[in-house]
């Protein structure tokens, strides 16, 4: 049986992710920040009778005592990793005027320097495969910046330049790396994002009030995140998986026009979105 550890699993794509996996027949190490979520993973995986291949287990993504200890327990008891999804991340809103240095260091720390994190504890476990997968869970903010989102894009634009340094280190070793960049999916990230947004505030400011009508009309808007956990089992399937998937509304056509537009057309199309 194929072992699989996914991060972040107690919501999202994680979740869901995480169930895909165990419908396939995988181990899964569900890891989780807190453990709150546990209970209804639980109760999901027993009523399709799945429990059994199914291990819940606490990590920070920030902690590296936590994740040393996830990986003891996967050596202890599996000896290797065949797949590391790398899904634990949050999107921290905010305009570069209003974003305090801390907040933005918040998210390089869980959304970049997380993967790094795991990625490098868990490596001698994957090593032990014959063949593994590395999926990284990226952002369409990965490909373009956007107002009002530069930490998080910050995050996803890093995050793909580490995965392809990462998947030229490891092909020798049949490790593939992939980077699985998702469209505005029904995940709640958008809410917990926007829940913090000054009200007033965007009275004064017509383009901040543009961004969160934006915003919040694309996560109404959103599309079922189950599409984005097939994507990611059926990566671990290929023989020779690509770097880059963007998937959801309008993925494609902006991973598309970044290679081919210049940037000064990108923006007009960008500020023209968000008037209308």
């Amino acid at each position: 049986m194929k072992t699989v550890l996914v991060t972040g699993a107690g919501s999202g794509f994680g979740f869901i992710t995480t169930l895909k996996f165990l419908k396939k027949g995988y181990r899964v190490i569900a890891t989780m920040r807190t453990l709150q979520s546990r209970d209804e993973l639980i109760e999901t995986a027993e009523n399709n009778q799945l429990a059994s291949q199914l291990d819940i287990m606490e990590m920070d993504v920030t902690d590296e005592h936590q994740i040393q200890h996830v990986k003891e327990y996967i050596q202890a008891n599996y000896q290797k990793l065949d797949v590391l999804v790398n899904n634990a991340g949050f999107c921290q809103a905010g305009f570069i005027a209003d974003l305090t240095t801390d907040a933005f260091q918040k998210q390089l720390d869980v959304n970049l320097n997380g993967v790094f994190r795991v990625t490098k504890v868990m490596l001698p476990l994957l090593e032990q495969a014959n063949k593994a997968n590395i999926i990284n869970i990226g952002s369409v903010s990965g490909y373009a910046g956007f107002p009002g989102m530069s930490a998080y894009c910050a995050s996803k634009f890093a995050l793909a330049g580490f995965s392809e340094s990462l998947r030229i280190e490891l092909l020798p070793k049949q490790i593939f790396v992939s980077v699985v960049d998702p469209a505005s999916y029904q995940t709640g990230i958008w809410d917990k994002s926007l829940s913090n947004i000054d009200r007033m505030e965007l009275k004064k400011d017509p383009m901040k009030s543009s961004v969160l009508s934006f915003a919040q009309q694309s996560s109404q808007s959103s599309a079922d995140p189950s599409e984005v956990a097939s994507l990611i089992a059926a990566i671990c399937s290929k023989k020779q998986p690509k770097l880059r998937y963007p998937i959801g509304k309008g993925a494609r056509m902006l991973a598309f026009a970044k290679r081919i537009l210049p940037w000064f057309w990108l923006e007009k199309i960008i500020l023209k979105k968000l008037k209308q």
